[in-house]
């Protein structure tokens, strides 16, 4: 069996990992989608899909189970959504997933949702890392370590405080 896991992954934490390695229990291989692949150098989004994409694959590489690794670039328009996402994904069975408007659609769409148990979500929040990498503090135990690795090569912090800068 075969399931998907949509996030932005900016930047892939703890928190992602701890949701993929619950979802391996239940599947034979996982789909990460890596959602809003087109943003990059904003304060929301500051990683490109390929350092996202990196981000997680060093990340999960002992995960024990065959992963894919695909961007979904956004459509803008929910009614065709799932049918996006299912144009650039291999097939699957499930999806995991808590948003509520992915919910909705694939629900709609007749797919099983699994609604996947939040790991330590008050800790783990891609906003909090940022605002930490921005404001200086200490948000490298909050990532796997190629993560942190992959962050310093291309300088993300740097970037990162850069594009949040008033003119």
């Amino acid at each position: 069996m075969r399931g998907l896991y949509i996030g932005r992954f900016q930047p892939f934490h703890l928190g992602h990992k701890g949701v993929l390695e619950k979802i391996a229990e239940e599947v034979d291989e996982i789909v990460v989608g890596i959602g809003t692949s087109q943003a990059s150098h904003t304060p929301a989004d500051p990683f490109t899909a390929g350092e996202r994409i990196a981000m997680i694959y060093g990340a999960l590489r002992k995960l024990g189970r065959w992963f894919y690794i695909i961007p979904l670039p956004d459509v803008n328009r929910n009614a065709v959504w799932v049918s996006h996402v299912k144009s650039m994904t291999p097939p699957f069975d499930v999806i995991y997933s808590n948003n509520p408007l992915v919910v909705e659609l694939f629900t709609e769409a007749g797919m099983e949702v699994r609604r996947p148990f939040m790991y330590k979500r008050e800790t783990y929040s891609g906003t909090i890392i940022r605002k930490m990498m921005i404001e200086g503090d200490d948000w490298r135990p909050l990532v796997p370590e190629p993560v942190s690795r992959i962050i310093d090569e291309i300088n993300g912090v740097e970037r990162l405080r850069n594009i949040c800068r008033s003119d």
